[in-house]
């Protein structure tokens, strides 16, 4: 055993050598592999750098442009606000002036009735004058023939004293004359203003007061506003559209071509129930009542506001209205109704065809303008031709004037919306609450 053989081998180098190599490259191969993924890494890092920047530089553009619209915004809210106040202080601006209008006239009114007084007065001091003559010469006329009779039996001082009264009678007798002939002379005048429909003043009683503040149930607290005219001018359906009415409607004035009002009528106003009423009264035409005393013949004297309306003409029935109204110290509105009916019949004329709508528009415009035009210069010369001071006009549509009580926005509108301002003011200087309740449909129309 002892001279046997060793077990033990040799390492296999060669393995062992492999083995190292491919260790060595394994970790090669492993270091490659992390630095591409460290690169990897770092490239995946730059792209997501440059996406933030590239987003950080949008959101930056986008709050620019949001700051940039808001600046806009702000821009054009000031500039609305500015245009606001403008036309809000155009609108107050016209309120004074027809303010200031309102004023002079009334103003002159005041002094052409002062100026009326005084004249009166003077007339009347002159009436007893030439009647204190006349008597005065009639006195004297007795006295002298008493004196003459008496002094016949005397002496020949007393006769000359006798022919000298004679004398002075025969002078006061002359100047009575005179006075006789002058008051000839202004009854004949009186006589002649009469025949070319001059009204005289005539005050009513307060008896007649009386009785025609019951024949319209005339109440304290409310406006009593009517509206008179001659036959056929649309007085039922004006007040119809004032209180919010139709034609149609069961409590409406009733209308129709021929004149339907043979006394003056009462209709409640359904937006101011308890504060407002209207008043038709009958057209002049209908009666036989010289136009001079159409206005008291109504009973016009006790309405807190007279309309007058006319639709082809202004008639001297409605100048002697403006002129009582005047003596009486009412308020007036002139006022022309069915104007859209007017225009189409301008527009119709201008060749408009209901089958053609290209220029519907710009010949209703120049319709329009045309009739306004003609209507205000019209007015404005019967106004100077019956020495009335001059006064607006107010042009409008029943439909459209009925559309805004309703709060509706009718397209069409002319003078609707300042007819109904200025009367709910005129109304507000005796009933506040008139004006109050009307609010809502004068600021629902200010926009049209």
């Amino acid at each position: 055993m002892g001279g046997g053989h060793s077990s033990h081998c040799e390492p296999d180098w060669g393995a062992i050598e492999r083995a190292r190599r491919e260790e060595e490259e394994r970790v090669q191969r492993e270091r490659q592999e992390a630095e591409e993924q460290r690169r990897r890494a770092e490239e995946a890092a730059r792209l997501a750098r440059e996406e933030a920047d590239r987003a950080a530089r949008e959101a930056e553009e986008q709050r620019r442009r949001e700051h940039e619209a808001r600046l806009q915004a702000e821009r054009a809210a000031r500039a609305a606000h500015e245009e606001a106040m403008r036309i809000r202080r155009q609108r107050e601006e016209a309120e004074r002036a027809r303010r200031i209008a309102r004023e002079q006239a009334e103003a002159r009114a005041r002094e052409e009735r002062e100026r009326a007084e005084r004249i009166r007065r003077e007339m009347e001091e002159e009436r007893r004058r030439q009647a204190a003559a006349a008597e005065a010469a009639r006195l004297a006329a007795i006295a002298a023939r008493e004196e003459e009779m008496r002094r016949q039996r005397q002496l020949e001082e007393e006769a000359r004293r006798a022919r000298e009264a004679q004398e002075a009678a025969e002078r006061q007798a002359r100047v009575a004359a005179e006075a006789a002939r002058r008051a000839q002379a202004e009854k004949e005048e009186v006589e002649r203003q009469l025949k070319k429909g001059i009204q005289p003043v005539v005050m009513p009683t307060a008896d007649e007061i009386r009785a025609a503040k019951a024949k319209v149930q005339y109440k304290d607290g409310v406006s009593h506003f009517a509206v008179a005219g001659v036959a056929g001018s649309g007085k039922s359906s004006l007040i119809n559209a004032f209180c919010g009415m139709s034609n149609s409607d069961p409590n409406a004035a009733p209308t129709g071509v021929n004149e339907t009002t043979l006394e003056v009528s009462r209709y409640v106003d359904t937006l101011h129930a308890e504060q407002l009423a209207w008043y038709d009264v009958p057209g002049s035409g209908t009666l036989k009542i010289p136009d001079w005393q159409y206005f008291n013949s109504q009973g016009l004297y006790v309405f807190d506001c007279i309309v007058v309306l006319f639709n082809n003409r202004f008639t001297m029935t409605d100048q002697a209205i403006l002129a009582n109204c005047r003596r009486f110290k009412i308020p007036t509105f002139i006022v022309r109704s069915k104007s859209d009916q007017h225009i189409l019949n301008l527009m119709k004329d201008m060749g408009y065809d209901p089958d053609e709508d290209g220029n519907q528009e710009q010949l209703y415009k120049s319709a329009r303008d045309q009739f306004v035009a003609e209507t205000r210069r019209s007015v404005q010369q019967n106004l100077a031709d019956a020495s009335l001071p001059d006064q607006r006009v107010y042009i409008v549509s029943n439909k459209t004037l009925l559309g805004i009580v309703k709060e509706k926005s009718p397209k069409k509108v002319i003078d609707e919306v300042e007819l109904l301002s200025d009367l709910y003011n005129e109304a507000y200087r005796s009933n506040q609450s008139v004006y109050s309740s009307s609010r809502t449909v004068l600021n629902s129309s200010r926009s049209l």
